[in-house]
């Protein structure tokens, strides 16, 4: 039985890389918080400035939660 996981959450990130004009294949481990559940992916370091930096993805049901959230959703209720 696969396992389903809620969340996944991690204060590194490994990025594989492979270069456009050698093909060439490289690998270099970030300090950037990552977390990521069923609404989002969210990033988070630091700038060039050393100021925290955020990035945010949000999924089409993010998106939707957000929008129910801040009353731009539809006009119903999910609750039955």
């Amino acid at each position: 039985m696969d396992t389903i996981y809620k969340e996944i959450s991690s204060s590194s990130v490994k990025l594989e890389i492979k270069d456009t004009k050698t093909g060439k294949i490289f690998i270099r481990e970030l300090p950037i918080d990552y977390y990521e559940n069923s609404y989002c992916l969210r990033l988070k370091g630091e700038g060039l400035d050393g100021k925290p930096v955020e990035m945010i993805f949000y999924s089409k049901e993010g998106v939707d939660k957000l929008k129910d959230l801040t009353g731009s959703g539809p006009d119903k209720d999910n609750c039955k």
